[in-house]
């Protein structure tokens, strides 16, 4: 069974840096997407940073030039550098593998991870 698991997330204050790390695990072909996505209490899932297998790399307006996405494949593991940390960067932060192939030949599907709190006290 794939799961995804995620690590990293800590109470920081504003201005510190944080690395999350997303490790995805089981039978595991090939994953097209590997993303980052944040919810804060009362507010609606936002995108953070994705990266394809090439990579090529989207971020989400609020993060641009504070956060580094980054993936190793041959470890099935995605990356977020997140520096500059602000208040408004608290929420929880989620993993997800877009179009993950658990067999050759089958379609892809996607799998979240169960997310981890990032704080960062002002």
């Amino acid at each position: 069974q794939v799961q995804l698991v995620e690590s990293g997330g800590d109470l920081v204050q504003a201005g510190g840096s944080l690395r999350l790390s997303c490790v995805a695990s089981g039978s595991i072909v090939s994953i097209n997407v590997m993303g980052w996505y944040r919810q804060a209490p009362g507010k609606q899932l936002e995108m953070v940073a994705k990266a394809s297998s090439a990579p090529l790399t989207t971020y989400g307006d609020s993060v641009k030039g504070r956060f580094t996405i980054s993936r190793d494949d041959a470890k099935n593991t995605v990356y977020l550098q997140m520096n500059s940390l602000k208040p408004e960067d608290t929420a929880v932060y989620y993993c997800k593998a877009e179009g993950l192939r658990e067999r050759v030949g089958a379609r892809g599907t996607d799998y979240w991870g169960q997310g981890t709190q990032v704080t960062v006290s002002s």
